[in-house]
């Protein structure tokens, strides 16, 4: 799939615009990272209490193909791992397994996400922009215990369609105030992935800047019931073309 992204991106440049590439990097902490796995019949638990609440590093790659100004395309990598050794508070059935309290536990938990996104931006003005869209997302997902001679996982691979809000708000030729947005919700789960950034451009068509992202979601049926909540400091640094 990246293989095939990356050419459809070289193919597209030579009919755009302009081409922006940036990176993102820093720190995520989690508030919440809870499981139950069958979803109807597993235990409930708290994989923070083997992972920990973090600061883990991160780094997410973007490339943002605009073919002109009302019209752009969005490809972005997002690697996500932590995993750590604990204590489970109470005895854990997770996938078939018994996991007892008392006993030091590993735990993984991973979240990558591959995504492909439209943006049309209908206002377009000489301080602000704003824009909407829709993202197609791949998660490959999986959590995972490990007590003693005990081990089970739960991998989930899955395409989840997301609306976008992009606005910017110029302060000054340089500076500029940045709000970017995807996220979906139904009865059987929900994602919000929302960040604010404060954004300095230089002529060269180098850029960078500093801001706050949250991470919200989960799902909950039958087969898995998972919900997550992160917050990250970030830098990002990007060149336009």
């Amino acid at each position: 799939m990246l293989t095939l992204a990356c050419l459809w991106t070289a193919g597209a440049i030579s009919m755009a615009g302009s081409l922006d590439t940036w990176v993102e990097a820093g720190g995520v902490w989690f508030t919440r990272n809870d499981a139950r796995i069958p979803g109807d019949t597993g235990t409930r638990f708290d994989l923070l209490d083997l992972t920990g609440r973090g600061p883990d590093p991160y780094v997410r790659l973007y490339a943002r193909v605009d073919f002109n100004e009302r019209h752009s395309v969005r490809f972005m990598l997002a690697p996500l791992e932590t995993d750590g050794t604990g204590i489970l508070r109470k005895e854990v059935n997770f996938r078939g397994q018994t996991f007892e309290p008392g006993i030091p536990t590993e735990g993984t938990f991973r979240f990558n996400t591959y995504r492909v996104g439209y943006l049309w931006t209908f206002h377009h003005g000489a301080r602000s922009r704003l824009g909407v869209g829709a993202v197609a997302l791949i998660r490959d997902a999986e959590i995972s215990l490990e007590q003693m001679d005990r081990h089970a996982t739960k991998e989930n691979i899955g395409l989840v369609p997301l609306l976008q809000l992009h606005g910017e708000l110029r302060l000054t030729d340089r500076a500029a105030l940045v709000l970017d947005a995807e996220g979906a919700g139904s009865s059987s789960g929900r994602a919000l992935d929302v960040a604010l950034l404060a954004r300095s451009t230089w002529k060269s068509g180098l850029y960078a800047a500093v801001g706050y992202r949250t991470l919200e979601g989960g799902a909950e049926n039958d087969d898995v019931y998972t919900f997550s909540w992160l917050h990250f400091a970030l830098v990002q640094v990007g060149y336009r073309f």
